[in-house]
């Protein structure tokens, strides 16, 4: 981030605020609240195979510790989306990742799988208030241009974020016991949280409130849009491959040949930093590739990934790994990007419909491929993982315009809706 140099006072040292330029500090909130809450998302996932020595559960049971976030995800996600219409979209990301914090610690305190379960629900629950309502805030508040590189830097901060929370959650649980993961993470997250309600600017954009009415209405009119349905179905399915691979490929790389610890299935999850350093840079290559090509592109590169992996070598896992989850990273910003400019004017709405499907296919990614691994291992996985992501570029090809479509703004948007 470029330091405002105009703000520096040189006889003394200036808060925060003042020291970075407006415009710099939104992205870094962004990025920031991106950081909090996926830190917590996915944290478990490094902890599956040590959960299911544990608690005595099968695979499918204790990845209900994922997927029952993602199913609060999606189920709140919609009302996330009606109350920012309602309250504002500064207002309730603040308060969702200060609340946050709360279940979180309370999860260190589980005395069993089902009570872990619960606090993982709950949650999911109040995730969708920074997760759909922050996608909202930026199509808004970068309208005049920008807004993919903006979305690219807060899918950076979710990489971060996501990192962080698996690696430590992995060497903790190594090296005291999974009940103190959620307690550091909590902690983190709890500092995080003070620091986005302190320094997350006011939208230059004035709100308009909506009334709860309006917003139903224009969510139901979301559904009869193909391109809308279309796109929510594309991130459905990004997040379901996505998912489906860092869930499984645990219970793969703790079998023979690899037999991976659990410090190491936490630190495994660093190919995430790739995406950190590629999705920022990408957010400019959608902006001139197009949204669609863009996705193409990024959607290959996943699925080449995931195939690498069946390959019985951990440089080639690992490899594969990498290239899949920057691929994924890079459809979401396209996605949510191209979200922002069809959408219409009740964006948050459309977002937190959006954050339902995309979640959904999450839900989906944590449970379904237990039932391929049942059938042929992590082979068969690997099939249907690869056969969502052709139907993601299905999807993109048959329903989403080939160059950027015009923003909501522009008189050119009117004619764009009614010519779908």
């Amino acid at each position: 981030m470029k330091v405002n140099s105009q703000t520096l006072e040189s006889s003394a040292p200036a808060p925060l605020g003042q020291r970075v330029s407006t415009f710099d500090l939104r992205v870094l909130m962004v990025a920031l609240i991106g950081f909090c809450v996926f830190l917590d998302v996915y944290m478990t996932q490094a902890l599956l195979p040590l959960f299911a020595r544990i608690f005595h559960a099968s695979k499918f049971e204790v990845s209900l510790t994922v997927s029952a976030t993602t199913i609060g995800i999606a189920l709140g996600a919609p009302f996330a989306g009606l109350l920012a219409e309602r309250v504002g979209r500064r207002e309730v990301m603040v308060g969702s990742v200060l609340f946050l914090t709360l279940p979180i610690l309370l999860s260190a305190t589980s005395p069993g799988l089902h009570a872990l379960i619960g606090w993982r629900f709950v949650q999911g629950l109040i995730m969708p208030g920074t997760i759909s309502v922050t996608m909202a805030y930026v199509s808004e508040e970068w309208a005049a241009g920008g807004a993919a590189a903006v979305m690219a830097a807060y899918v950076a901060g979710n990489v971060l974020g996501g990192v962080t929370g698996r690696f430590l959650s992995g060497q903790i649980a190594a090296h005291f016991n999974w009940n103190a993961a959620f307690v550091v993470l909590g902690g983190l997250n709890g500092i995080g949280a003070i620091a986005v309600w302190r320094w997350l600017p006011h939208s230059k954009r004035r709100h308009t409130k909506v009334q709860l009415g309006a917003s139903l209405r224009e969510m139901g009119r979301q559904f009869r849009r193909p391109v809308m349905v279309a796109t929510f179905l594309i991130g459905s399915g990004m997040l379901f491959a996505l998912v489906g691979t860092f869930t499984y490929v645990t219970f793969y790389l703790a079998a023979p040949p690899f037999g991976l610890g659990t410090a190491a299935l936490g630190s495994l999850f660093a190919v995430y930093l790739v995406g950190v350093v590629v999705t920022p840079v990408c957010g400019r290559w959608i902006d001139r590739l197009g949204h669609r090509r863009a996705l193409i592109i990024a959607t290959v590169a996943a699925g080449v990934g995931v195939m690498l992996t069946l390959i019985h070598s951990l440089t080639a896992v690992i490899i594969g790994l990498s290239l899949c989850s920057t691929g994924i990273f890079v459809c979401q910003s396209a996605a949510a990007s191209y979200l922002g400019h069809v959408a219409g004017q009740s964006r948050a709405s459309a977002a937190g419909l959006y954050s339902s499907f995309y979640y959904a296919g999450g839900t989906a990614g944590a449970a379904a491929p237990a039932l391929a691994w049942a059938v042929g291992g992590w082979p068969a996985c690997v099939a249907a993982i690869v056969a969502v992501l052709f139907a993601v570029i299905a999807l993109a090809m048959r329903f989403w315009h080939a160059t950027a479509p015009p923003a909501p703004e522009d008189p050119a948007y009117t004619m764009a809706l009614a010519a779908e």
